[in-house]
């Protein structure tokens, strides 16, 4: 089982590696501010001011699934089985980088769609207004094109990297018709007016004081 000081010691490993914090924050299924937090107790980075019971998250390690084409395959119909009665019409699944994309795969494999991916701007942020950076489309998957499509992820942790690529999907000229994860650590049933599917859901139960 893992605990704190392996994911401290995981971050390590990944800032060593030249990843950003926002890329840390992807590979540990965590928020951009659990990363930061992380990263610091490793001493890779300057420490800041923080809670001494550190950040409000949960850590989700589904590398069970990721490490076996199988089991991925198996979570990939799952969702697919969860978005099929959603659109008559859609043509197109995109896969959010880097783990949402193999789960697209799955889900355009069942569903006969196109498969697009999407790399989101916190993939190039390590401090300072996220904002100020932009996600992109890749070119050797297919494009929006005005086309009704699914948004696959692996998870949600605030919400904001699904809302960021629904945005952008519409800025393309797309109609995001709906999204699925693996796992919902924000319980939210739609994003900007899509709705939202998935797997498990984890709910905190108590303070967080």
């Amino acid at each position: 089982m893992k605990n704190v000081d392996d994911l401290i010691e995981s971050a390590r490993e990944l800032a060593d590696r030249g990843l950003s914090k926002g890329e840390i924050a992807d590979e540990l299924n965590v928020s951009r501010e659990t990363a930061s937090w992380l990263v610091e107790r490793s001493g890779r980075s300057t420490p800041a001011t923080r809670p001494a019971g550190g950040p409000h998250d949960i850590h989700v390690d589904w590398s069970a699934i990721g490490r076996d084409s199988t089991r991925l395959t198996h979570m990939g119909r799952a969702m697919a089985d969860l978005l099929g009665k959603q659109g008559e019409d859609v043509d197109l699944t995109i896969g959010i980088e880097k783990a949402g994309a193999p789960l697209a795969t799955t889900v355009a494999r069942e569903l006969d769609t196109d498969l697009g991916t999407y790399a989101p701007r916190k993939h190039q942020w390590d401090d300072g207004d996220i904002e100020d950076l932009g996600g992109s489309f890749s070119r050797n998957f297919s494009q929006i094109r005005e086309r009704e499509c699914y948004v696959v992820d692996d998870t949600i942790t605030s919400g904001t990297t699904m809302t960021e690529t629904v945005e952008a999907i519409r800025a393309e000229g797309g109609d995001p018709v709906a999204c699925c994860v693996l796992a919902d650590k924000r319980g939210v049933e739609e994003i900007e007016g899509v709705p939202v599917y998935s797997l498990v859901q984890v709910i905190r139960v108590g303070s967080e004081e």
